[in-house]
C-alpha cells in the first residue's frame, strides 16, 4: 500500500502522572499566576525589511531570525531559553510534576508481533527507555535484541523508523533520523549477522523502502538543498532505485525530476507478489497521480491510472493483474474499487466494497480485507473476502479506536490494539476464520481507568456546523467552571483525531484537569468533504469551530475563560496562534507547539509549498493574500493587547515547520503584548517537529508544558 508522507503531523508523545491533584473543583484561589519573578524579555532586533504583496507594504521586522544557521541567531535561542527556563525553574511543583511522569511511564510496553523470514519480531520499551528496542525469537527460543535505537547516540536523539525486509527476510533496511531531522540515512543489514553490507545511503527524505525481491528497493529524495539545510526549499522529489551492491551515485531515477510539474511527494510500492511497481507522485498534500509498471515485462512503461490529482488513490493488493483500489474519486468518503492493470483507468473501474455514510480506511491480512469506519470519530471494523463479500461486523471491547488487522496473506492470526482517551491500550488477536479475539497483551499503564469518563457531546459552530467533541476528566469532578481544562485541535491536512490513549493526557487527568478534543473542520472525520471546508478562503470555519469548542465548554461550565488552555502542534500550532490572537479572551492559556504562524513565507521553507492544498499561497492571488494575512499569527499580534499566557515550544532543528515560525511569533508577542501574562518559548535543542523524540525529554517537556499552565490558571500547590 502506498502512503504519501503528510507535510504535517500530529506531535505524539506518551507519558503520564501518578500524584492525584488538590487543584481542581474545590480549588478558590484567585484566578492569578503566583508572582515568580518580572520579566524582562530580551531585546530582539527590528530590520527593515518590508515585503510587498499586491502593491501592499508587508514589514518583516524578525526577517533575520529565519537564518537558522546564523551565530546571531543562535544568540538569541540561548537567551530566550535562559529566560523560559529561569521562569519554569521557579514553579514549585515542577519537580513534583517531573517525577509523577517518570513514575507513570515506567512500564514495560511491548508492540504485537510480525513474522520476516524465519523469525518473529516485535518492539519492547522497558518503561523509560528512550528509543523502542527491537527484538526477534526463532521458535520458542528466547528473545533477543535485534536492533537497538538507543546506542545510536548518547542523548537518545537519533531513532529509526520505515524498517523494512527483504523478500526471505535475509535482509533488513531502516532509516535513522538524527536529531529529529526530516533528513535520513537508511542503513542496510544482513540480518543474521546484524551488520551492514555496505555503505549508507544518505540525504533520504520523506521516503518510504520498498524491496523488489533480494535485489534492491526503492527509495525517494530531493536534492540536497544548497545553503541552509534546515530551512531550505525542497520541492522536487524523485525516486530511486538502489540495486545492492552498487553505489548510491549509480542508483537509477525511476520518476521525477524532470517533469515540467513539479512532483512534492513521490511514493514507490512493490506489491507482494513483485510483479507491479506503482508509483504515486504528488503536487501538494493531498490527492495523487497514480501510474503502475509490469515488473515482470522487460523495459515496460509506466502505465498511467489517474493522471490528475483531484483524487487520493491507492493500491491496497492485487491477484494477478486484478488491482484493488482504494478511492475517494466520485466518493468523498473513500471506496474500493477492482480494475485490470492492462487497462486500470477510472472508467474501467468497478466498485467492490461502495462508499457510506462513514469514512473508510482499509488494511488487509489472512486473505482478507477489513474494513475500518469512522462513525463520529469512533471506530467500526467490517471483514470482507476478496469477492466482497461481508464476511462479519467484529465485535470491538468498546468505544474507541481500533488499529491493525493488517498482516501476511498467509496469516491466521491478525493484530489489533484498542483504546480510548481513559482507556491504555490492549493488544488483541483475532482469528481471521472464527472473527474471535482473545486479549494478547494487556496494557501495564498503571492508570485506573474506572475513575474517568469520556464523553461525546455536539455542539454548534458559528455557520450553523455540528462538531463534535470528546470530554474526559475524573467521575467525580465538579461541573462549576473552576477546572483546568485543556482544549485540543489540529483542523487540518485531512488527518483525523480518534480517541487514543496517551500517559501524557492521563498525567493530566490524575491532577484533575479537563481533556477535551474536538473534531473541528479541516480534518478527516467525515471525509473530503469535512477537509475542504476548512481549506484556503475557508479556513477561518476551523478556528470558528475552536472558539466555539471554548464556548461550549464554557458554557456547561466544564471550565471557563479562567481555567482553560488551547493547545495544538504543526497545523494545530497555527489553530491555537490564530485563535488566540482573534480571541485572547477566551483563554488562560495558550500553547502553540511546532506552529505554521507565518502564513505568507510558509510556503518558502522546506516543504512547505506542498502544504497549498490547505493554505492557499500568498503569491496565489490578491483575494488569497488578503485572506492569509487576515489570520495568520505573526501578523495579526496588535499592540497594547492582553493575550494569553503563552508557552511556544518548538525544536531548534525541526526542518519541516521550521523554527523561524516560532521565533517570529513569540518575538511580536513580547513586543507588543501588554499585561503581566508571560510570553515565552521553550526552544528544544537537538530536536526537530516530534517524531523520534526521546522519552526523557518527553518527560521534561510535559512537566514544563503542565506547570506553566496550572502556574498560570493560578494553581499555587498540587
Amino acid at each position: 500500500m502506498l502512503k504519501k508522507v503528510l507535510a504535517c503531523a500530529v506531535v505524539v508523545a506518551l507519558g503520564g502522572c501518578s500524584d492525584a491533584p488538590s487543584t481542581s473543583n474545590e480549588n478558590d484561589a484567585k484566578n492569578e499566576a503566583p508572582s515568580v519573578q518580572s520579566l524582562a524579555y530580551p531585546d530582539t532586533k527590528k530590520g527593515a525589511v518590508v515585503d510587498v504583496y499586491f502593491d501592499q507594504k508587508v514589514a518583516d521586522p524578525y526577517r533575520w531570525l529565519e537564518d537558522d544557521m546564523s551565530e546571531e541567531t543562535a544568540q538569541w535561542v540561548k537567551t530566550q531559553n535562559k529566560l523560559t527556563f529561569s521562569y519554569l525553574e521557579d514553579i514549585p511543583y515542577r519537580d513534583k510534576l517531573k517525577a509523577s511522569l517518570e513514575k507513570l511511564m515506567n512500564y514495560e510496553k511491548v508492540t504485537a508481533p510480525f513474522v520476516e523470514g524465519k523469525y518473529t519480531y516485535f518492539y519492547k520499551n522497558d518503561g523509560l527507555q528512550n528509543q523502542y528496542v527491537l527484538y526477534r525469537k526463532l521458535g520458542d527460543a528466547d528473545a533477543e535484541v535485534f536492533l537497538d535505537p538507543n546506542t545510536f547516540s548518547e542523548d537518545g536523539t537519533t531513532s529509526m523508523s520505515g524498517l523494512t525486509f527483504s523478500e526471505d527476510g535475509s535482509l533488513a533496511a531502516y532509516q535513522i533520523s538524527e536529531g529529529g531531522s526530516d533528513w535520513r540515512k537508511i542503513i542496510i543489514i544482513d540480518t543474521e549477522t546484524k551488520q551492514p553490507i555496505e555503505e549508507n545511503l544518505v540525504d533520504v527524505k520523506f521516503s518510504g523502502i520498498s524491496w523488489l525481491g533480494n535485489e534492491g528497493f526503492y527509495y525517494s529524495s530531493y536534492d540536497k538543498p544548497k545553503g541552509s539545510e534546515l530551512s531550505a526549499k525542497t520541492d522536487q522529489h524523485k525516486v530511486y532505485f538502489h540495486n545492492l551492491g552498487t553505489a548510491q551515485s549509480e542508483d537509477e531515477l525511476v520518476y521525477g525530476g524532470t517533469e515540467a510539474e513539479k512532483h512534492r511527494y513521490i511514493g514507490a510500492s512493490v506489491t507482494d507478489d513483485n510483479r507491479y511497481l506503482l508509483i504515486s507522485a504528488s503536487v501538494s498534500t493531498s490527492g495523487n497521480k497514480l501510474f503502475i509498471k509490469d515488473l515482470t515485462q522487460p523495459d515496460s512503461k509506466l502505465i498511467t491510472i489517474l493522471g490528475h490529482t483531484e483524487s487520493d488513490t491507492y493500491l491496497l493488493d492485487n491477484e494477478g493483474s486484478k488491482l484493488f483500489l482504494v478511492t475517494n474519486l466520485n466518493a468523498p468518503n473513500k471506496k474500493v474499487v477492482t480494475v485490470d492493470a492492462t487497462n486500470p483507468t477510472p472508467d474501467q473501474w468497478q466498485d467492490l466494497i461502495a462508499q457510506t455514510d462513514n469514512v473508510l480506511s482499509m488494511s488487509k491480512g489472512g486473505n482478507y480485507f477489513f474494513a475500518k469506519y469512522m462513525v463520529d470519530a469512533i471506530s467500526k471494523v467490517q471483514q470482507f473476502d476478496k469477492s466482497g463479500k461481508l464476511v462479519r461486523e467484529i465485535n470491538l471491547p468498546g468505544v474507541g479506536t481500533a488499529r491493525g488487522f493488517s498482516g501476511k496473506e498467509e496469516s491466521e492470526t491478525l493484530y489489533y490494539s484498542f483504546a480510548n482517551y481513559t482507556t491504555p491500550g490492549n493488544t488483541f488477536a483475532f482469528d481471521v476464520k472464527t472473527g474471535e479475539s482473545d486479549v494478547y497483551r494487556k496494557s501495564g499503564a498503571k492508570f485506573d481507568s474506572e475513575e474517568y469518563k469520556s464523553e461525546q457531546v455536539f455542539y454548534t459552530s458559528k455557520d450553523g456546523t455540528k462538531v463534535p467533541m470528546i470530554i474526559s476528566y475524573k467521575k467525580d469532578t465538579k461541573l462549576n467552571g473552576k477546572n483546568p481544562t485543556i482544549l485540543y485541535g489540529y483542523g487540518g491536512f485531512n488527518a483525523s483525531l480518534t480517541p487514543r490513549f496517551s500517559s501524557t493526557v492521563a498525567a493530566w487527568l490524575e491532577q484533575g484537569g479537563v481533556y477535551a478534543v474536538a473534531n473541528i473542520r479541516g480534518g478527516g472525520e467525515y471525509g473530503k468533504e469535512w477537509h475542504d471546508a476548512g481549506t484556503q478562503l475557508q479556513k477561518q470555519n476551523v478556528f470558528d469551530d475552536f472558539i466555539a469548542a471554548a464556548e461550549y465548554l464554557n458554557e456547561k461550565k466544564y471550565t471557563s475563560s479562567d481555567y482553560l488552555a488551547l493547545r495544538g502542534g504543526s497545523n494545530g500550532g497555527l489553530l491555537v496562534g490564530a485563535v488566540m490572537t482573534q480571541r485572547p479572551d477566551l483563554f488562560k492559556v495558550a500553547l502553540p507547539a511546532v506552529g505554521v504562524l507565518d502564513m505568507l513565507r510558509y510556503h518558502t521553507f522546506t516543504a512547505g509549498a506542498g502544504w497549498a492544498y490547505d493554505y492557499g499561497t500568498s503569491e496565489q492571488s490578491q483575494e488569497m493574500f488578503n485572506y492569509l494575512k487576515g489570520y495568520s499569527p505573526v501578523h495579526n499580534v496588535k499592540e497594547g493587547v492582553v493575550y494569553p499566557a503563552t508557552l511556544v515550544t518548538t525544536g531548534d532543528h525541526d526542518d519541516r515547520v521550521v523554527p523561524a515560525h516560532s521565533y517570529k511569533f513569540a518575538a511580536e508577542l513580547q513586543s507588543k503584548g501588554a499585561g503581566s501574562n508571560p510570553y515565552l518559548i521553550r526552544i528544544e535543542t537537538n530536536a526537530g517537529h516530534g517524531a523520534g523524540t526521546p522519552t526523557s525529554k518527553i518527560i521534561d517537556q510535559y512537566a514544563d508544558i503542565y506547570g506553566f499552565t496550572l502556574y498560570n490558571m493560578g494553581i499555587k500547590s498540587l
